[in-house]
């Protein structure tokens, strides 16, 4: 009898071809129903502010909710599924990433990396690089309890802030600020070279290819035009006020979410020698059952071990395609809301079982 993991394997093209069409109007649609509320939300934020500050609180969290959508397409266009247009894909992506304050391209390039190594954890270790229970236990105490906060909800924000306000502007000034420095030096020692030899020669871990620099370039240039602008308009205190914290929750809730969706109790976490594909996609990625409001302001996200099966099937038809093939899904971890606290401790990868534990199970022995 098949494994559900062959049956997976068998079934997967079919998927494919039967939900992995994406189609424009669909994209342009959830474009529309993300950006025109956000501004609107914005502009009732700023125009109300003195007067009615209510509306200033009440327009937050909603702000704050449209941001994380707003990632969340962003992060589908980088898969090239949310519109049948690549070029269309291109260009909606750069727009979405200035407002998540990611540059698109650049941050999917990572991401694809981590959707080819799903579940190999000897090659990608999620965004808070979990730890193996050797190194773990090679931490002083001290050094463990900051693992442990590092990785908790209580500190989230702070990550979203990291993740998508202060990293990809501070990763932009040094790389740049060390490749004029590079290029100067090397034009001083050999004169005779040309420049592009010298621009050529530069190596980077900020980015691979002259594109990604020039989609980080560009993406940075029209953030702080656009942070400029808002400060002229609605005053620096207000805009950054607001700007600030619904960017860092927005953040720091993709983080937990994409966390989760990982890192819980016993997830499959192999090293190279012994990694599948569909096995990762089916043992060690958790379908997040939301509510609905929530499956809409994440784009379907908690889908995600449909998502793992094929990023070409795009977010408005994992629902569907679910609905069609779940009786191969029933190995499949579900967690709920409830759950995404406790599968938060689960930050340690043991080696030899090949999978995720938490701190706790790691105590006990």
């Amino acid at each position: 009898m098949a494994s559900p993991t062959d049956l997976i394997k068998q079934h997967r093209r079919l998927m494919i071809c039967r939900f992995g069409n994406s189609d424009d109007v669909k994209g342009f649609t959830q474009i529309l129903n993300t950006l025109l509320p956000l501004a609107i939300l914005w502009c009732a934020a700023i125009l109300s502010a003195s007067a009615l500050p209510w509306v200033l609180v009440a327009a937050v969290p909603l702000i704050t909710l449209l941001t994380l959508r707003v990632f969340a397409l962003m992060h589908e266009c980088g898969h090239g599924s949310l519109f049948r247009s690549q070029a269309l894909n291109r260009a909606a992506g750069f727009l979405l990433g200035v407002i998540a304050g990611m540059p698109q391209y650049v941050w999917s390039q990572h991401h694809n990396y981590h959707h080819a190594h799903n579940g190999n954890w000897e090659k990608y270790r999620g965004p808070y690089a979990t730890l193996s229970t050797e190194e773990y236990a090679g931490l002083s105490p001290a050094r463990q309890w900051l693992y442990r906060l590092k990785c908790s909800m209580a500190v989230a924000p702070i990550a979203g802030f990291i993740y998508l306000i202060f990293n990809p502007r501070f990763t932009w000034i040094r790389g740049s600020g060390a490749w004029a420095l590079h290029v100067f030096g090397r034009k001083l020692r050999h004169p005779g070279s040309s420049l592009r030899e010298h621009v050529a020669s530069f190596k980077c871990r900020y980015w691979k290819t002259p594109r990604e620099y020039s989609n980080m370039f560009w993406n940075n240039v029209v953030l702080l035009g656009a942070w400029a602008l808002m400060c002229q308009v609605c005053g620096g205190g207000l805009f950054f006020g607001i700007y600030l914290l619904t960017l860092s929750v927005a953040g720091g809730i993709g983080i937990v979410l994409f966390t989760v969706q990982h890192n819980f109790e016993h997830a499959y976490a192999s090293s190279s020698e012994h990694w599948d594909y569909e096995t990762g996609a089916i043992d060690g990625t958790s379908y997040l059952v939301l509510p609905h409001w929530l499956n809409w302001f994440t784009a379907n996200i908690g889908y995600h071990h449909i998502h793992h099966i094929s990023a070409d099937i795009p977010n408005y038809r994992l629902v569907d395609c679910h609905a069609e093939y779940e009786h191969l899904f029933g190995r499949v971890t579900r967690l709920r809301l409830a759950h995404v606290y406790g599968a938060l401790h689960c930050i340690l990868w043991d080696r030899h079982a090949r999978r995720i534990i938490s701190v706790a199970e790691y105590g006990r022995r």
